[in-house]
Formats: structure tokens, sequence, C-alpha cells
């Protein structure tokens, strides 16, 4: 059985599939826990990929097979078989069951599960093919074992006193340079964590038993942690493998939509040993909870953004608006300059549209064109009110009058007041109401805005400063 690539030249010949020991590959065996022989971790992986890689690009193997093989070992055939499937997978851009297909054709007994680190027997079973399907799915590795790139490391526990473990400032140069910015513990304390706080770390404790499952609570004040952190999460619980793994393969099922067995696989390839016993089974019976919950978390960053959206929408028209109302103030101010320099003034017989923005559909910024305008009026010193009085007549936008001539000063006797008010109190109420209908109407005041009574009292202060 052979697997084509698009390097020129070239066929891949399985024969029983795989451990590459021929043309100078070879690779060491998986290092178990207990029971444990699988998968080969990222490391291994990344060698075996690498110098298959470029035996292939190399000119002297154009014309040659090369040959991919291992023992009759059940445990060597399962590790085997996903070296050769991840490469067809990462490589050769073929999918994971693709890959798979081609492994089994012809082979009748398949390949031996993978089982967990624990001792006993084993309660989960995980397949090649779920070790493909969680490569083909794949995220960046580091040697402190990252699980998602720049968002979850898992790491064991450190120790106050160090050897033959780690101190928390240990740690502190690396998590500064890869924007680590917050650390999780799981387990039982080792160590202080104020002194991750003082170096500027947030640190969460969410302890569960060894070996044992979270509650809802621990999972769900995890998911948030990891989801309202702007950097990235490093996770530790004693060892690092199973309360670490099970929590981490929780937000791989809620944000990338893993099933249990690629997060399993993926985790243990990165970080070979975790998830343990009833783990496994806690992480396929959340599988589909935790998929919900990453449907409706997505849907809701997507309304968010959306909103954020239109929000950046409204501002830049906001911003155009303010624009045209800034060019038709200039305009306007233009216009009443060219109109308080004039000695008389007239009556205009066209009325100006005014146009209005429907205040439904606009909102108004933190600082408004009339805010700025206010704060220039207040810089502005006082003016006199001769001055603000031609200003307010200005400000008629619709109709203008001439003013009223001003009053002769007459010189009254004491004889001469008494005639005024006898003649005054003489007059009758209609001889008034026909008087003021036989006025003409080309009177400036038959069409002036304001009456005889306030044209005949002085201007209070409140209408001069509403005028200046």
């Amino acid at each position: 059985m052979s697997l084509s690539s698009p390097v020129s030249g070239f066929s891949f010949v399985c024969c029983c599939v795989v451990i590459v020991e021929s043309s100078s590959i070879s690779l060491t065996v998986c290092c178990s826990f207990y029971a444990d022989f699988g998968p080969l971790n990222l490391a291994m992986l990344y060698r075996y990929c690498w110098k298959l890689n470029k035996k292939l690009k190399s000119f002297t193997m154009s014309r040659k097979s090369l040959v991919h093989y291992t023992s009759y070992d059940q445990k060597k055939r399962a590790n085997a078989a996903v070296l050769i499937g991840a490469y067809a997978v990462m490589y050769l851009k073929r999918s994971p069951e693709d890959a798979y297909r081609t492994l089994i054709a012809g082979n009748s007994t398949g390949y031996m599960p993978f089982r967990d680190a624990a001792v006993g027997e084993c309660s989960f079973n995980l397949t090649v093919l779920n070790c493909l399907q969680g490569i083909n799915k794949r995220v960046e590795n580091g040697d402190m074992n990252w699980i998602v790139p720049g968002k979850v490391l898992a790491f064991s526990s450190p120790h106050s006193r160090g050897y033959p473990l780690h101190t928390p400032e240990a740690y502190f140069s690396y998590f500064c340079q890869n924007d680590i910015t917050t650390v999780v513990r799981l387990n039982r304390t080792l160590y202080d964590g104020r002194r991750f706080e003082d170096a500027g770390f947030e640190h969460h404790d969410l302890f569960f038993l060894d070996g044992t499952t979270p509650s809802d609570l621990i999972v769900r004040r995890f998911l948030h942690v990891c989801e309202s952190t702007d950097g990235a999460v490093a996770v530790h619980c004693k060892a690092g493998l199973g309360r670490t793994g099970t929590l981490i393969g929780c937000y791989l099922m809620k944000h990338f939509r893993f099933t249990a067995a690629e997060a399993i696989a993926w985790i243990r390839v990165c970080r070979p040993g975790s998830i343990i016993g009833p783990q496994q089974n806690f992480l396929e019976e959340k599988q589909h909870s935790l998929w919900v919950q990453g449907d409706v978390h997505r849907s809701k960053q997507k309304l968010v953004q959306q909103r954020l959206s239109r929000q950046q929408q409204l501002q830049q028209q906001q911003q155009q608006l303010h624009h045209s109302d800034s060019v038709q103030g200039g305009k306007q101010e233009a216009v009443s300059s060219l109109l308080s320099s004039m000695d008389d003034l007239s009556i205009n017989t066209v009325l100006c549209k005014s146009y209005s923005l429907d205040e439904n559909n606009c909102k108004e910024v933190s600082l408004t064109q009339g805010d700025k305008l206010r704060a220039l009026k207040g810089k502005r010193p006082p003016r006199s009110a001769s001055s603000c009085s031609r200003l307010n007549l200005s400000k008629t936008s619709h109709r203008s009058i001439l003013p009223p001539p001003k009053p002769s000063k007459v010189h009254l006797t004491p004889s001469s007041t008494k005639t005024l008010r006898r003649s005054s109190s003489t007059t009758t109420a209609p001889q008034i109401r026909r008087s003021a209908a036989m006025q003409p109407a080309s009177s400036p005041f038959s069409s002036s805005p304001w009456s005889l009574r306030a044209l005949s009292q002085p201007p209070s202060s409140s209408s001069l400063l509403s005028a200046c």
C-alpha cells in the first residue's frame, strides 16, 4: 500500500506500518508511566516528520522508494501508524479519515487502542483515528507544553523550596516573554500564591482532589478565567497531567468544538500521560453541553462585534454631520455679522426654510457643536447693552422691523399735564379699538412680533443676557 505525495518522483510504501528505521531514521520508544504506551509526544512527532520530509526532498532520493516499517508488536504498530498518518495529514494535506483508510487497507488485525496512564483496567479506548483527528486540529506545542498556542499552557506545580521542582520565581521570565498573565492552581498549596501576585500575575485557586473530576462550578470558573483574561493562562495541578488536562480538555471542547476523544488525543500528544481514569469518561459526558455553551458564547461574541460595528458607523455619520454643521455655522456667522453692521433694516418677505434632523435617529456624542460654541462664548469679553440689543434685533431670522423713532424731549408744565390727563380720561375703549382698526396695513407694527406694551417697557436683564 502506498501514499502519494506532491514531491516529484516519490511513492510511499507502508509495510506493516511504521517506525522508520531505514535510511538512518530511527526513533526511540515511548516512555510509559504504567501500562500506557502512547501516542508518542510532539517532540518525537516533529523529529520524525522533519527527517522524513528532508529525505523526500533530497535529490538522491528522487528515484528511490522510502520504506516505512516496524515490528509485529501491537503497541509499536499503533505508534508507527500515528506517525505516518500524522505526516499524511500535516504534509500531504490528507483528511484524517483518508489517511486512516489507507493505513487499514489490507490489514485484518487493525491497531491496538491507546490507554491512560493509570494503574488497573482501562475504561476508555483511544484509537489511532482519534489521534489523527486531534492532530488535524493542530496547535503548536512548547517544551512546557503549550496546549493552545498563546492561550493555555500546562505545567507541573512549582514548589516553595525548589529542588527537585522549580520555585515560582523560576517561571517569571518565561511567563513575561510569552504574555502569560494568569496562573491557575488545582492542587493543594505547595507554595505561596502571593509570590506570583507580587510579580504582577493573577493567581486563582480551584482545588479538587487528585484523580477525581471537577464540579460544574469549578468548570465554569475555569472557563470564565480563560475567557476573561487578555493574556495566556498557565494551569497546573501537582503533576500537571490529570486535573490540568481535564479542565483544558473542557476548554478545547467549548471553544474549538473538539470531541472528547480528539481533546484527549491532542493533549496527550502535547503532554503524555494527561487525563487519567474517570476523567476520560467525564469529558465524554460533558462533550455535548460544552458544545452548546460554545455555540452560545460565539453567538454572543458575534452580536457584540455587530454592535461595535454599528457604533463605529454611527460615529462616522455623526462626525460627517458635525462637519456639515460647522460649515453651516460659519455661513450663519458671516450673515449675522453683515446684518449687525447695517444701519437700516427692511422687512424680508422671503422666509428661510429650516432643516431639522430626526432626533430619534440621531444620537449626540459626548461633546456637541453647541457645547463648543458655549465654551467659545464663555471666553469672549462682556458686551455693552446697546450692542446686545442690536444683536437681538439681528437674530430675528424670519422678519426684521424698523427701529421705533426716538421720543423727543418735551418739557411739560403743570397745566399741560392736567389737560393731558383730562384728554386721556375722555378717550373711550371703543375709540381705541377703532383707531387700531384704522391703522394702515403697511405699518411696520402690524407685522411686528412685539406688542405696543412690549415696546413701551424697557427690556429686562434676562432678555439682554439671552441676546448676548
